[in-house]
């Protein structure tokens, strides 16, 4: 067993590494700027000077602003093609030779030469170019020729349509336009001007590249900014030019590497105190494997969600329910765990959330809240007015902060009510995340333990009116096993709930039981192995009751527990007396087990026992109470029983008292009333 748990501990400890690294892994990678600051805020820091020299960083916004009016005011670059003016009016000398000759006279022929050649001189853009660049509002172009640019006005182009037009409206009086028109003058009209997209790119490019990327320059050793001087926009813009330079020297690989080992160093550190405390105070969460992954999954889960936020910016950090953590750690362990788990996940998240002192001291806060709140958790409106007290906490702790280091009311930034109340939206949901995680993991909250203890449970009201005495004889085991626990510092809920549904079998046969019967037994008709048999059939038919009821692993181990590995010492020891040469089958007599492994199960074997025979007592003096609690415990720590339980001497003579002091109140004798004498 020793073996066993050591194995199960070094496994635990490999999963604290890996969540570790898993933590380190997903922190960011940049060196980070000590400074977190804001614009029209106070500076909260002592004075700061310039380390060296560095410029004044333009904003992105202004940065955009120039590179959008250098693109809006740049000239496209065009090139023309003289070949175009030589081959058209090749083209319409050779026409002219072949056809127009024997119908117009050589006066149309050089009037049209000398209107194509102003035309092409000036240049024949094509009509979609023209009205883009209009649209953009551009009025000149550079226009390229034998790589020599002149800016030229976009008006003084012309189109295919606008060229035919101005050759056409303009012939001489001395010409027919008829004729003119014949001569099919769109054969020799092409755009001549194309855009030189290459050059227009490169040129634009180059622009863009030689906008300056900064206003100015700090001196080495220039003071920036004392400590409560309020950040302008001058200054804003100096510290996140500082924080640029900062960041960029940060990003060389031998820094990087050198950031990377203290963010895992810090990170394996802060996991190893933690591990170090459960090793110390809490150990059954380290030998048990589905609790160390629970609380591990709530530290990382945590610790992602709050780089994913930081990095990407996604909203404000105090929207993420930190307080989830205790909570849901409390439903489930110690107080104590519960805020050792809330400080180990705060601490490693402070260390990317912005402002990370008074986000750790908002965060502490808050778990000191929560386990006040959640000391005593047996209902679900608990969970409604600790997520309201949380959203209080937040709401005066950080107009505290804020008065405190501002001075000033003007300082507050009330949206972040607004914040504080979409957290305590999402605390509102734990409630649901507690059900999913005793599904999940198998465990049992208290809130739940205590529903099933309602006497209106339909397993308990049914075994109420099936069998009376089982249900009364719960009821008295329950008192003794919850007093017991709550002084030996067992779970005294789980306990309550384990001892009524530990003989809820007994509704299967319930005449066989003498504290259900009404003077008629049974087990007279019935040979011992046979009345052994029905009597052990209530452990494995309660089991299966329970396990068709959906009740929780906990109460279940209390069914199948709370007679152990023992025998049914009436049938047993009436068989032995009656057959003392015969021999006997013990497994006919044994109750299927297991022992009890819990001190809650162990304390219910007692309670079981002790309750059920004390009915049997004549008298019930302190001598014989105590003679009989005596005989029956030390008879199943004789039998070995009460081996597998974590309990101890100290503890058993506690329970032993306890036992005592409640007997005595159950069996008190009460004075007789004296009759009126008539």
């Amino acid at each position: 067993m020793k073996f066993k748990k050591l194995n199960i501990r070094v496994e635990t400890l490999i999963y604290f590494i890996i969540t570790a690294f898993l933590i380190g892994w997903f922190f960011p990678r940049d060196g980070k700027f000590r400074y977190v600051f804001y614009e029209g805020k106070p500076w909260r820091y002592g004075l700061l000077t310039a380390p060296s020299d560095f410029p004044i960083y333009k904003t992105e916004g202004e940065i955009k602003t120039e590179k959008d009016s250098v693109t809006r005011f740049f000239e496209p670059y065009y090139r023309i093609n003289p070949e175009i003016k030589t081959n058209a009016i090749k083209k319409l000398r050779e026409n002219y030779k072949a056809n127009l000759s024997q119908k117009v006279p050589p006066a149309y022929l050089q009037y049209i030469e000398r209107r194509l050649a102003e035309v092409y001189e000036k240049g024949i853009l094509l009509a979609i170019d023209q009205d883009k660049l209009l649209r953009e509002q551009h009025t000149r172009i550079n226009l390229l020729e034998e790589n020599i640019s002149q800016p030229k006005e976009i008006q003084g182009f012309y189109t295919v349509k606008t060229a035919y037009e101005f050759i056409i409206d303009k012939i001489p009086s001395y010409l027919d336009k008829t004729i003119l028109q014949s001569c099919d003058i769109n054969l020799y009209l092409k755009e001549n001007i194309s855009y030189d997209k290459e050059m227009s790119e490169k040129v634009l490019a180059d622009k863009i590249q030689n906008i300056p990327q900064s206003t100015g320059m700090v001196q080495a050793g220039e003071r920036i900014v004392d400590r409560g001087e309020i950040i302008d926009m001058h200054t804003y813009n100096i510290l996140r030019s500082l924080k640029i330079v900062y960041e960029s020297k940060a990003g060389g690989s031998q820094r990087q590497g050198i950031v990377l080992l203290g963010q895992f160093i810090l990170v394996f550190g802060i996991m190893f105190c933690f591990w170090q405390y459960l090793s110390s105070f809490n150990p059954r969460i380290l030998t048990n494997r589905r609790n160390s992954i629970f609380v591990l999954l709530c530290i990382l889960v945590s610790c992602i969600l709050t780089e994913i936020a930081v990095r990407f910016e996604l909203s404000n950090i105090y929207i993420l329910p930190y307080a989830i953590v205790p909570i849901v750690t409390r439903t489930f362990f110690s107080s104590h765990t519960a805020l050792f788990t809330h400080l180990t996940t705060v601490l490693l998240c402070s260390l990317m959330a912005p402002f990370p002192h008074e986000f750790l001291l908002m965060q502490t806060i808050i778990g000191l809240i929560v386990l006040v709140n959640l000391k005593d958790l047996s209902q679900r409106s608990q969970l409604i007015s600790c997520a309201f007290f949380i959203f209080l906490a937040y709401v005066i702790t950080y107009l505290s902060i804020t008065l405190y280091q501002g001075g000033d009311y003007n300082k507050i930034r009330w949206i972040m009510l607004l914040y504080f109340g979409i957290n305590f939206i999402l605390l509102m949901f734990s409630y649901i995340l507690i059900y999913m995680m005793e599904k999940t993991f198998g465990y049992v909250s208290p809130i739940t333990l205590v529903e099933l203890s309602n006497i209106n449970n339909p397993i308990l009201k049914r075994l109420s009116e099936t069998c009376p005495g089982t249900f009364q004889h719960s009821l008295q085991v329950s008192i003794l096993a919850s007093e017991a626990a709550s002084r030996i510092g067992a779970d005294t809920q789980l306990i309550r709930t384990g001892a009524l549904y530990h003989d809820i079998g007994k509704m299967v046969n319930p005449v066989f039981f003498t504290e259900n019967q009404k003077g008629v037994n049974p087990h007279n008709q019935l040979s011992f192995e046979e009345s052994a048999q029905i009597i052990i059939s209530h452990v494995p038919e309660g089991v299966k009751m329970a396990e068709k009821a959906q009740l929780p692993q906990a109460v279940i181990d209390f069914i199948r527990t709370h007679h152990g590995c023992g025998k049914t010492k009436y049938f047993y020891n009436s068989f032995k007396n009656k057959y003392p040469d015969k021999e006997i089958d013990e497994e006919l007599f044994t109750y299927p087990g297991p022992n009890p492994f819990t001190k809650e199960t162990a304390i219910l074997m007692m309670a079981d026992s002790v309750e059920a025979a004390s009915r049997s007592l004549k008298e019930y003096t302190d001598e014989s109470i105590m003679e009989l609690i005596n005989r029956i415990i030390d008879s199943q720590i004789e039998d070995g029983l009460l081996k597998d339980a974590p309990v101890t001497f100290r503890d058993v003579e506690t329970i032993k008292k306890v036992f005592m002091e409640k007997l005595k109140t159950m069996y008190h004798t009460r004075i007789s009333y004296p009759e009126l004498k008539k």
